[in-house]
């Protein structure tokens, strides 16, 4: 055998450095934690809004607290009842015998062990209700909603505040006697009070007692669960042909389930009674008996008995005895989607009116916008970007502003930083020097330059020229604004650059968290990973961190409460640029009304990037917009507006956060002229208006007049139409208002359904009403995919598409308007070219289609007008227009086109020379010479044979 190796006790020196070491990586974790409650308390501090942190972080910590205890109570209690329950003397079986070795050995670390048990539970059941805050918020501010279900005529405040809380409870009952069983039991076997193979009694009369008390506590939630049971029926969502998304009851519930449910609730209360009985009976015989009544009864009432009820009652004539609950189903539901007021008018979709009255109404029946805001982005990024390091974001805004003392709808972006297009990228580059977009870019929404097709600006250059007034043009906040910036200290920012050179500035807002303090620097370190900020020299006096600056999380984390609008908007206000922001109250909870997934709902063809989806998977079936919110683009300020005066569930919450959401009257007029109707809102509602339009239960039912939202056609592989803002005159009103639009279809057909728009002018009286225009179900007026179809298969546009793609350019379509016009429908579509020599997109061609079958493709809207309408002379529809000469003769169609080509190619080629390509000017005057001699031989046509 070798040597024996022993191993001595550490030295002290070594014993020391561990238990140093140790403290060091407990004081390290502690900071850690630290760090993030500090970096939060101070932003919150920085927004004037330390309520909502001290708020919601009291009421965590007091539900953390209080249900901890009293769950680390309970276990408690009963571990150390069953304990002193014990029997003196255990049986000496060889069961009893194999658990001695386990009593001895806990029996030292008894006490620390039933600490360490309530310790765990505890933690466990503090952390589920810290979850819970939002619940207890709303339940102990509760505010009614003024409206009774039809069924148990509770106020909807019952089940959309008191019933979750109550369901909570419930469950925290569920988990804490379970446990306490558990707990109970093992300490009962461990000590003899029950013995599994041991002759005789298999528990002592003390054990059976307590047990039976638990189960029968068990018993009596079972029964306050079947009562709530009764109430959820009200709120429960279930499938059912009219509708996938269906809640409340139906026949079947109201006949069947709900008498189940009650006698249910009296059956557990005797089982729960003879299970406390045990106490001085001492015996399982009834209680067991009991339990299973329950459960057989369970299986027969609640299930089986249901079934019979569904299937023989409602099967056969279930149209009409569902009736009665599918009209509570479409009064809750447009009641809770603010669909109630629609006005549905219904509406030929043709009209016989004469061409020349026609020609002078389309001039005013809408503003039509030719600029898309989701295409001429790359445009505004080009001709107004300046810079590589500023970005316009994609979609643009579309907003209103007074150009020359007329209201006119506007296309707007900012030049947002833009990180990638720093010219050297590093830590001081990207967090120091670059830190903020500057200026507003606008152009008509109307018009576009004649020559060029190009954004017809308005608010242009740096510094900012136009038409918007002086204003503040630095945007340290915004929708691409990502990445934490210092600013303020001895490091200067680059502010922007012209034809003097480079400007530099120095923050002066008010906004940021203050770095001077060491501390908080650490605590920045440890939260951003940037060790740096400990440290650098580029840090000093007045240096200051922004952070959270996309307007989405500003008012996320101000108004944790609200669902936000995935679409934030600038407007140019008082002198600032104020990021406008709306904002959502949100139920689950509202009896008979249906449920619908906001993410699904809100996607179109232009969801991703900049434009999200509003909450992904958040179920609700209430939504109002209730809140406009602001964020200014300079100093990050943060203001909420009740926009909603009658919304509970605001109400509610102001209660909960006093002072944090400002009053309406305190929206200033120039506020009020850039608010407009959300989209996101907007898309929820037209999705549920494409079933609850119907009003009547028969109708419903059958489902024949459902609509559908129709895939943008404008876009490949794409999703639902987006709506679109639009100034249009609607039927029976005698001017245009700024509005929301969209088109539906009938389901699983191509042709127009109905025309939605609301008014969305927040100045106007009527803002937020909804009008339908509903075509005759036997209608066959096209919808947009038709439209669509017709316009790419016209000739001429073919043809002229074909020539440009030859041209190695790139042809997109814009949005495709549609305008209720003299009981017809007038669509309109701009086409937008990307030439081979350009990288943006500029508008070549307009596509107006009228009353289904009259197609016009013309340089303007004002000469696509005249074709369709046939007001430029006295040919058909589709003949192109006199010449601009005076001549009664019409132009060659060839010839224009071939030198509008020519025109084309010869701006390709100047762009090429100033972009020094010189295989693209060779390109393009090949091209020129090919489109002049089309046109000479077009303008001398082969003489007739004789």
């Amino acid at each position: 055998m070798g040597p024996r190796i022993t191993v001595g006790r550490p030295s002290r020196r070594t014993r020391t450095l561990l238990m140093t070491l140790a403290a060091l990586a407990v004081l390290a974790m502690a900071f850690v934690m630290f760090s993030g409650f500090w970096t939060d308390w101070l932003w919150y501090r920085s927004v004037h809004y330390s309520s909502v942190f001290t708020t919601t972080l009291y009421t965590r910590i007091a539900l953390f607290a209080v249900f901890g205890l009293l769950m680390a109570l309970a276990v408690g209690v009963n571990v150390y009842l069953a304990h002193r329950l014990r029997p003196q003397l255990g049986a000496m079986s060889l069961e009893q015998q194999s658990l001695d070795r386990y009593r001895l050995g806990i029996a030292p670390f008894r006490g620390w062990l039933l600490l360490a048990v309530c310790l765990l539970v505890g933690l466990i059941g503090g952390a589920s209700a810290s979850g819970q805050w939002r619940t207890w918020l709303q339940y102990v501010n509760a505010v009614p909603f003024g409206t009774k279900d039809p069924q148990f005529k509770m106020d909807v405040a019952f089940y959309a505040f008191d019933l979750p809380w109550y369901r909570f409870l419930l469950s925290f009952g569920f988990a804490a006697v379970v446990l306490c069983l558990v707990a109970a039991a093992l300490v009962h076997y461990l000590y003899g009070g029950l013995r599994l193979s041991s002759p005789g009694a298999r528990a002592t009369a003390a054990a059976t007692g307590h047990l039976s008390v638990l189960l029968g506590l068990f018993v009596s939630l079972k029964a306050v669960a079947y009562w709530l049971d009764r109430y959820g029926l009200a709120v429960k969502s279930s499938s059912f042909h009219p509708t996938s998304g269906w809640t409340g009851l139906r026949y079947v519930d109201a006949n069947a389930y709900l008498p189940a449910k009650t006698i249910l609730f009296c059956i557990a209360i005797i089982c729960a009674l003879l299970f406390f009985a045990t106490l001085w009976r001492r015996t399982w015989s009834l209680p067991m008996l009991g339990l299973g009544l329950m459960v057989l009864s369970a299986i027969l009432i609640g299930g089986l008995y249901p079934a019979i009820v569904q299937k023989f009652q409602v099967q056969p004539n279930e149209a009409a005895k569902e009736a009665p609950y599918i009209q509570k189903n479409i009064n809750a539901t447009r009641a809770a989607y603010g669909i109630d007021n629609s006005k549905v008018t219904d509406y030929p979709g043709t009209s016989s009116t004469q061409n020349t009255t026609l020609r002078a109404d389309a001039d005013t029946a809408a503003s039509i916008r030719l600029l898309d805001p989701n295409v001429v982005s790359p445009s505004f990024q080009q001709l107004q970007g300046m810079r590589g390091f500023y970005s316009m974001g994609s979609p643009l805004a579309v907003d209103r502003y007074q150009i020359n003392g007329k209201e006119q709808d506007t296309v707007v972006g900012l030049r947002e930083l833009n990180l990638k297009g720093i010219p050297e990228s590093n830590w001081i580059n990207d967090h120091f020097k670059y830190t903020h977009g500057y200026g507003m870019v606008a152009a008509r929404g109307t018009t576009v330059t004649p020559d060029t097709g190009a954004p017809d600006f308005t608010e242009h250059d740096l510094p900012p020229k136009g038409q918007l007034g002086p204003y503040e043009p630095r945007i340290y906040y915004g929708q691409q604004t990502k990445q934490y910036s210092i600013v303020g200290g001895p490091t200067k920012e680059i502010d922007y650059s012209d034809a003097n050179g480079e400007k530099s500035y120095s923050y002066t807002g008010n906004s940021g968290v203050s770095l001077e303090n060491p501390v908080t620097r650490a605590a920045y370190a440890v939260q951003l990973g940037q060790p740096q900020i400990l440290y650098s020299g580029a840090i000093g006096k007045g240096s200051k961190i922004l952070y959270n600056r996309t307007p989405k999380e500003r008012v996320e984390a101000v108004a944790p409460w609200l669902t936000i609008d995935g679409d934030p908007y600038p407007a140019v206000v008082n002198g600032r640029i104020q990021w406008i922001v709306d904002a959502y109250t949100t139920s689950n909870g509202y009896p008979y009304s249906s449920r619908t997934t906001l993410g699904d709902t809100t996607s179109d063809s232009l969801t991703g990037g900049n434009r999200s989806v509003l909450a992904q998977q958040n179920q609700v079936n209430y939504i109002r917009n209730s809140v406009k919110a602001t964020v200014d683009a300079f100093d990050g300020t943060v203001k909420l507006y009740q926009w909603d005066t009658q919304d509970p569930v605001l109400k509610t919450w102001m209660k909960a956060y006093p002072g944090t959401v400002e009053p309406r009257s305190a929206i200033s007029p120039q506020l009020m002229a850039h608010l407009r109707y959300p989209q996101d809102l907007f898309k929820v509602q037209r999705e549920l208006l494409t079933r609850y339009h119907v009003t009547d239960p028969a109708t419903f039912y059958s489902g024949s007049e459902v609509w559908q939202v129709p895939n943008d056609p404008a876009k490949r592989d794409s999703g639902a139409v987006p709506p679109y803002y639009l100034s249009v005159k609607m039927p029976g009103r005698s001017s245009q208002a700024f509005s929301l639009t969209t088109t539906l279809t009938p389901n699983r057909r191509d042709n127009l359904g109905a025309f939605m728009s609301v008014d969305a002018d927040a100045s106007s009286p009527d803002y937020g009403t909804i009008r339908l225009l509903q075509l005759p179900s036997s209608s066959n007026v096209s919808g947009p995919k038709q439209v669509q179809s017709k316009f790419n298969s016209d000739p001429r546009v073919a043809n002229q598409v074909n020539i440009w793609q030859r041209g190695d350019s790139e042809v997109e379509y814009g949005n495709l308007l549609t305008v209720p016009l003299d009981g017809g429908l007038l669509y309109v579509e701009p086409v937008y070219v990307r030439g081979a020599g350009t990288n943006y997109p500029l508008l070549k061609k307009v596509l107006v289609n009228w009353n289904g079958d009259k197609i016009a493709f013309r340089d303007t809207l004002g000469e696509a007008l005249d074709e369709v309408f046939n007001t430029s002379g006295s040919g058909p529809a589709q003949s192109p227009p006199p010449s601009d000469n005076g001549s009664q003769q019409p132009v060659n169609q060839t010839v224009k086109q071939a030198l509008q080509d020519a025109q084309n190619a010869y701006d390709q080629g100047q762009q090429a020379l100033k972009n020094n390509d010189w295989a693209a000017y060779g390109k393009a005057q090949q091209d020129l010479q090919n489109a002049l001699k089309r046109a000479q031989e077009a303008e001398s046509p082969p003489s007739k044979q004789p």
